[in-house]
């Protein structure tokens, strides 16, 4: 993939930094996941949002899984919650994350939370506490969904939901007969949210009705991980700029980066992990000269 065909594509480019910054000009960023048995899914999550250029990275999870966690995050700073018998996070164990998240612009809550009626609390607790930008995903699209259809429209700022084409159509409430732009652009409306609808390709809708139909990616990114990895890019760029500009270009450059691992390991042999590796090559790609 040549830089002209990089730059072409892309919603946006990313500016050049700042000679005088610090880590404060980049956003903090607060991400809620894991459960016992699904370690993984916040991992991957805090790794792609410290390789998409957040100032700070704070990853809450449940205190069964904390070791692992903490002794895969070298960046990211871990901490644990209280959690159930099943490993899950409860509304009551999660008082530190109450207690970071007024200073974090950006939320991200979902990865590996687990579903429970302690989950279902948390999402819809969270969701209208924090004073930014939040991020659901996987199991807090499905806690999402137990709550009423306005719930999104409470929010400080419209989340970002980033449903797979099979959460969409089951927790969600999208149709699997109506073409996916048109329904992905009235969802939004709807709802009150951005919606990030995965899939070949990705469209990206605002409340608005602007939309955006995503060019990179390929089947190599259709594994697990790959949305915990969106989550976390995506996170991470909502730390640095706007919405208009965030949600499209973390889509973009997390299938720029899936490009580029193919076009280094094959999207057979690629990882999610590979995909993280190859986002600072991507973000270069695309940044302002």
């Amino acid at each position: 993939m040549d830089k002209i065909t990089a730059r072409s594509a892309a919603p946006s480019l990313l500016p050049r930094r700042a000679c005088a910054s610090s880590k404060r000009d980049y956003g903090r960023l607060l991400i809620v996941g894991g459960s016992t048995g699904y370690s993984g899914a916040p991992n991957i999550a805090s790794r792609a949002a410290v390789r998409g250029g957040a100032g700070l990275v704070h990853l809450a999870v449940p205190e069964s899984i904390y070791t692992v966690s903490a002794v895969k995050n070298d960046e990211a700073m871990v901490m644990p919650l209280g959690c159930d018998g099943e490993g899950r996070v409860t509304p009551e164990g999660a008082q530190k994350s109450r207690n970071i998240l007024p200073r974090c612009g950006v939320l991200c809550i979902g990865p590996g939370l687990g579903r429970s009626e302690g989950v279902k609390e948390l999402v819809r607790e969270l969701l209208l506490a924090a004073p930014g930008r939040v991020v659901l995903d996987a199991d807090a699209l499905w806690a999402l969904s137990q709550w009423e259809p306005g719930l999104c429209r409470r929010a400080a700022l419209p989340p970002v939901l980033t449903p797979h084409q099979g959460e969409y159509e089951r927790y969600l409430g999208g149709s699997p007969d109506a073409p996916r732009l048109e329904s992905a652009r009235r969802f939004a409306a709807d709802r009150g949210c951005i919606l990030a609808l995965k899939g070949a390709p990705t469209i990206t809708a605002f409340p608005d009705g602007t939309t955006y139909v995503n060019l990179s990616g390929n089947p190599g990114l259709a594994r697990g991980g790959s949305g915990d990895a969106l989550t976390g890019i995506m996170g991470a760029l909502l730390c640095q700029f706007p919405a208009e500009k965030a949600v499209p270009l973390a889509v973009y450059l997390h299938g720029l980066a899936g490009d580029l691992a193919a076009e280094a390991k094959g999207e057979y042999g690629m990882n999610i992990m590979d995909v993280i590796d190859f986002l600072p090559e991507a973000m270069k790609l695309i940044t302002e000269e």
